[in-house]
Formats: structure tokens, sequence, C-alpha cells
């Protein structure tokens, strides 16, 4: 693969191409004049009041991606994105726009019909020819400009395909567009594209190691393969659902959650809780999950209690690993699919009453589950109107909150972390019965 040099690198052999045709067909004899080949924008080529030289013009005004190398790599990184996996390449189709200027009768024309005739005659750029324009044989040292010393170091000649040179057709709309955007005067001029261009990172990636044994070997030393069972039921742990206590939507700390499943079963159960955003993994053992009328297999249960300065408010990846059999009855460990877990905060001293100070403003005081983080941000929703926390006094189980212009009557609170709220309703219900609030009030007098 190259490197971010040949986007550089390419424009650099195509004037070389460009230059050694013309030199090759003796273009300044037949023209009575020197030719060159610049490499510029088109309103830098001719300079305010000066005469207008015979040279072509080779302007790279366009890159697109390749749609035919844009999806071939593999993604790059893991599912947190933190750990490369590989190093996708960077597919990238180059536009050129070729211009012959001449203040003479026909040079112009004649330049461009030499220019598209070697074009025509190079569909592709050899990798001896780009090593040619690009390293110098024999060396010239420091003769050259930097930037084209760096050229050598580009990569192109190596990439894995090399660049082919088509011709493009622009419509008189697309031509009287680019002149103008330009600021320049319309030229002869005929476009073409060099596909593909191939940048590669050359970062350090994860490799994984090759795989010696296909399943474990019999007696002879023979390789016994992978073992097949068809079934609807896997053998490996899954996981469909968590449900916390007293049918509430999200967990709290304290709660013993209930996981339901697929072969949950097996020796030293352990679930890891993780979040990427707070950066926390937590592994607890799971413990019974205490339903007579469900298999053991089926349901397993976490324990939140205790856990209130390490699993803060969020939304978390629950996974449950086990030792089990496998299909050729050995022990092996065992991991299962994520399902998601929101751990939402609990206010610990409600209800509560609060008096009105001389101001007429009310204080109150709210402690709460988990901890909270920093970089987390709490609201305080009162009623209907929300509450932004007070600096002082603030820890991390508790906040302070001041009401300006407190009106005297009792109200629902709920504490919400990084959008996520305390629970506010009880769902506990039975059959036929109406939902009702929970007695989390705060009375102010």
């Amino acid at each position: 693969m190259s490197t971010a040099l040949a986007i550089a690198g390419v424009t650099a052999v195509l004037r070389d191409l460009l230059n050694d045709g013309l030199i090759n067909h003796n273009i300044s004899g037949v023209l009575g004049s020197s030719v060159t080949v610049s490499v510029q924008a088109p309103d830098r080529v001719v300079a305010a009041n000066a005469a207008e030289a015979s040279q072509l013009n080779l302007f790279m005004y366009l890159v697109t991606p390749n749609q035919g190398w844009r999806n071939e790599g593999l993604p790059g990184r893991d599912g947190s994105g933190r750990t490369r996996l590989s190093n996708p390449p960077l597919a990238l189709d180059l536009h050129y726009l070729v211009s012959a200027y001449s203040g003479a009768d026909l040079h112009a024309e004649i330049l461009l019909g030499y220019a598209m005739q070697l074009l025509h005659e190079t569909p592709v750029l050899t990798r001896d020819a780009i090593r040619t324009s690009l390293i110098p044989s024999p060396p010239v040292g420091n003769t050259l400009p930097p930037a084209l010393r760096a050229l050598a170091d580009s990569g192109l000649a190596d990439q894995v395909e090399l660049i082919k040179i088509t011709p493009a057709t622009q419509s008189s709309e697309e031509l009287s567009k680019f002149w103008t955007a330009t600021q320049s005067h319309l030229r002869p001029s005929a476009a073409y594209t060099a596909s593909v261009v191939l940048i590669q990172a050359q970062q350090p990636a994860r490799s994984a190691l090759p795989v010696l044994t296909r399943g474990p070997r019999d007696a002879q030393g023979r390789e016994t393969g992978i073992a097949v069972q068809p079934s609807l039921v896997a053998n490996l742990p899954l996981l469909v659902g968590a449900t916390p206590p007293l049918g509430q939507p999200v967990a709290g700390i304290g709660d013993l959650v209930v996981l339901h499943g697929q072969a949950l079963d097996g020796a030293d159960r352990q679930i890891t809780l993780s979040n990427e955003l707070l950066q926390v993994s937590l592994v607890l053992a799971a413990q019974p999950a205490q339903l007579p009328d469900r298999p053991a297999a089926t349901t397993a249960a976490i324990s939140l209690a205790g856990q209130a300065a390490a699993l803060p408010a969020g939304v978390y990846q629950l996974t449950l690993q086990a030792t089990r059999p496998d299909l050729l009855n050995q022990p092996k460990r065992m991991g299962s699919n994520r399902i998601a877990l929101t751990l939402a905060p609990r206010i610990t001293n409600l209800p509560q009453s609060v008096a009105r100070a001389g101001d007429g403003s009310a204080t109150l005081t709210i402690n709460f589950t988990p901890e909270l983080r920093s970089g987390q941000h709490a609201i305080l929703v009162l009623g209907s109107d929300e509450v932004s926390p007070l600096a002082a006094g603030a820890t991390p189980s508790s906040l302070q909150f001041r009401i300006p212009k407190a009106t005297p009557g009792s109200y629902l609170a709920r504490l919400r972390v990084d959008g996520i709220e305390s629970p506010i309703v009880d769902m506990n219900l039975a059959p036929g019965d109406t939902p009702q609030f929970l007695p989390l009030t705060v009375s102010i007098t």
C-alpha cells in the first residue's frame, strides 16, 4: 500500500510522462519554441501582464472515494473502538484536467493532441515507470527539491493495484463551472481519471495466532474435528432479559436482578457489568434466582447490594460466564451474549419537609445511591420543574438544591442523572390495580 505521498506521486509521474513524451516527439522542433509541463492551478499558469508561453498544464481538481475498494477492508477496530484490528486502505480516484496554453496559432491544439495520444498509449502506470520518475537513476542527491525527494518513499510503485488512466467526459456546463470557479480563461482541455490510489496506515494492530488443532486429538493422535449437534437449542449460555424487582424497568443499588435465558447453569458462574463511557467493568458472582417454578438452567440472579461506589448510574452491558460441558462432554469456559441493564439513581431520604427562608426560597438536601461520578450531571425534577444542584455542600451521595420563590405544597421528586430518572411509579401491581405514585415527595411549608 501507499502512503499519503501517493497523491502527489501520481501527479509527478504523469508530469514526467507528458514531459518525456513531448521531448521524444521533438515537439519543440515542431512548434519552433520551447515547451514546458506545469502542475499548477489554472489561475496561476499565466502570470499577470506576461506573454503566454507554449505549455501543458496538468491540474488535479478533484479527489473522490473509489467505489470498488471503499468497502473492501474489514473493520479497522473492535466493538469498543479502542483496539485496532487492521489498517483498511483509503481508496481514492484522482481527477485531472490537461490544458494546453500558447499565444501562437495552433500551438495549443498541437500540444493537446500529443498529450492525449501519450495518455491513450499509456493506460497503466507501470511499476518501472513509477520508480523511474520518483527514484531517478543515477541518484541526483540534493539537487531535487525536498518535496520531490520525499516522493521516493510514497510506496506508489509497490501498491497492490496499478494506477489506470482513463479519459473522462465533461459537459459544457461542467467545463463552464470549472473555468468560472478558477477565475481563468477557457483553454483547450481534456479530463482524465487516475484510479486507484491505495493509502494505508502502518499502525500496530492485533493479529490472531494460528489455529493449532481442529478439536482434541484421539488416542492415535488424529484430530477429531469440529463436533456438530443439530439442535434448535444452543449449547452456549444465552441471555434474553434482565428483570429488576417490583416490576420496575430499571434496577437500583440493593436490588436482586433476575436473568432469564437458557443454558445458564454451570460451575463458577460470573456476571460482568461493563460501561465503556464510564470506564466500568465489574465482575460479580451469580446467585440462584429462587424461582422454584423455573428450571435452574433458565435463570440466574445478580445482587447489586453494596455497589454504590463501584456502579454509577448508567446503561450497562451484562454478560454471563460459566464452566459447562461442551459437545464432547469436556468442561469449557463459555460466555453468553450481551444484554442491557439500566441502573437508575434512587433517592433515600424522601419524603421530607422543608421550610421556606425569609426570602421565600427553599433549600433541600437529596441523598441518593449510587454515588455520582465526576463528569455526570444531576437534575432534580420537583413536580414538573427542573432544579440544578448547588456547588456548595455536594458529596458523591448527596446534593443540595435551592428553589427560589418556592410555592408551598407537596411535590413528587425525581433525580435525573445523565438522562436516567429515579423510579416514581409503583409498578408492583396486581391484575386490575390502578398505578399509583410512590411516596417520594417534598413538602414545602
